[in-house]
């Protein structure tokens, strides 16, 4: 066991020092019904009875608004094939265009939401939102699963490394060589 003394740290290396966190896209629509989604790394199972998740999401950003206006979202876990839409899914805004599109993914209906699941999860939680919370920069939803689908295939899903890069964990315990995007 090392020797150095727990010290005071800041918040970056703070964060940097608790990854990796699952990294997941909530899928959502805006008031037209245009599907976009973005890139979290803060996100929680919350409760077991009933079935909710809880995700944070920041004040000024496009998919917060979405989710507002719908009081929907469905997260989905990717997969290592799908590392460079994620990331690009949770570094640029989809305000002015398709971000999906432009990221290599393809949506499908959900089973009991408007907004659409994006189709190469590895597993999906369609959520409707329950609960609201402002909390500093970022809202807190917590939203009731309400289905759930996935691939049973053992494939290796996302995990954020202070959202500097990504690795691709399996349920097996394998790991991905780490891809950074810039």
């Amino acid at each position: 066991m090392g020797d150095e003394e727990l010290k005071e740290l800041g918040w970056d290396e703070a964060v940097t020092l608790s990854s990796p966190h699952p990294y997941v896209l909530a899928a959502c629509r805006d008031r037209d019904g245009r599907a976009n989604a973005i890139g979290l790394g803060w996100w929680t199972i919350c409760s077991h009875q009933p079935p909710l998740i809880a995700i944070s999401v920041g004040v000024p950003r496009y998919s917060r608004e979405c989710i507002d206006d719908s009081q929907e979202f469905v997260l989905c876990l990717l997969g290592e094939a799908q590392a460079k839409g994620a990331w690009l899914c949770g570094t640029q805004s989809g305000r002015n265009g398709d971000k999906l599109a432009a990221a290599g993914l393809t949506t499908i209906p959900s089973l009991k939401l408007a907004t659409p699941t994006i189709a190469e999860s590895v597993l999906a939680w369609e959520c409707r939102v329950r609960q609201r919370l402002l909390v500093g920069d970022h809202v807190l939803y917590v939203g009731e699963i309400v289905a759930t689908r996935g691939r049973s295939d053992n494939r290796r899903t996302l995990f954020s490394l202070h959202y500097r890069k990504l690795v691709a964990i399996g349920p097996d315990a394998s790991v991905s060589a780490d891809v950074e995007f810039k």
